[in-house]
């Protein structure tokens, strides 16, 4: 293959160690050594994380997290333009503006349906195990192009707006890749036999309503805890949803897992670990109420919980 997933790690990797270097060049930085050093660890991860041994990475997650909880990541001094310069800017492009953001989806659509199987010789030109990804890496280069053609700016701008976001975001930018990895722990340390255990000792799950709801409202509660329904899948569907709503039941499968995920994602609704969804914007809005998304979000996800109950229960087992 031509372009593969490797490439994109070695783009998201390059893009943080610039950052990195830049962080550590802005003197004026109050928290530039420690700013540095975190994302300098998680540029390695991109760059080399596959050649180092599986230990070593984790110490460098371990130290991630300790620099994170130690309040070390920081935002530094960025030269942004006033609001009269924005204003003459946005006036100057008009609906040109939305030209770059609207080339991510167009590419990665054209990549993903039209090159996937476009060959150059006996090599494929996108890497067909992940090409949806591949096209999306793409489609970033071209609208970063597509701006700075607008704009008549330099790729080095292109740079110092990553960082600022960056800095914006800051520690909460690793959230989605620690959390989605959390899932296989919890898997691989046996959670989902302990809550197995857990609920047919002490929840009466001969009664099908109850074992619905258990399976329902488990998959929100640990997509809360870790943030990521992805997460909850495993641990909730290997405990209740196989063992008991299809092994007990003869339930229908399709029904509890696109059900059971859907029930994950009111839990994504009302959690800040799902810190992509619920705290990014918020940090992007600069919203004096961190937790506000959420806050708004919690009665729209419990409402959604309770039809899911009802839904899985006459759905399932018709």
């Amino acid at each position: 293959m031509i372009l593969s997933i490797q490439h994109l790690y070695i783009l998201v990797g390059l893009i943080l160690a610039i950052t990195a270097v830049m962080t550590l060049a802005d003197r004026q930085h109050p928290k530039r050594y420690t700013s540095a050093l975190f994302w300098g660890l998680y540029s390695l991860v991109f760059l080399v994380g596959d050649k180092l041994p599986p230990a070593l990475v984790g110490v460098g997650a371990i130290a991630m997290a300790v620099i994170a909880g130690m309040r070390g990541v920081g935002a530094g001094k960025h030269d942004e333009p006033t609001p009269a310069q924005y204003e003459a800017s946005a006036k100057r492009l008009g609906n040109k503006l939305f030209m770059p953001a609207l080339a991510i989806p167009l590419v990665t659509v054209i990549g993903t349906v039209l090159v996937s199987k476009v060959k150059i010789g006996d090599a494929f030109l996108l890497d067909p195990k992940n090409t949806t990804l591949v096209s999306l890496g793409v489609g970033c280069v071209a609208a970063l192009a597509l701006a700075c053609w607008l704009t008549r700016e330099t790729p080095v701008q292109g740079m110092r707006e990553s960082r600022r976001l960056t800095d914006a975001l800051g520690w909460a930018v690793v959230l989605p890749q620690m959390l989605g990895m959390l899932g296989l722990v919890f898997s691989d340390a046996g959670v989902g036999k302990a809550v197995a255990y857990v609920t047919t000792s002490y929840i009466n799950m001969d009664i099908r309503f109850v074992a619905v709801a258990v399976y329902v409202l488990g998959m929100a509660l640990f997509t809360i805890i870790m943030g990521n329904g992805f997460a909850a899948f495993p641990v909730m569907t290997g405990g209740v949803g196989v063992p008991v709503l299809v092994g007990v039941y003869h339930g229908d499968p399709a029904v509890m897992a696109a059900i059971g995920m859907f029930s994950g994602y009111c839990g994504t609704l009302m959690t800040p670990m799902a810190a992509n969804f619920n705290i990014v914007p918020a940090a992007l809005l600069e919203l004096p109420d961190k937790n506000a998304v959420i806050r708004v979000q919690i009665p729209t996800a419990a409402t959604l919980l309770v039809v899911n109950i009802f839904l899985m229960y006459f759905l399932m087992f018709r």
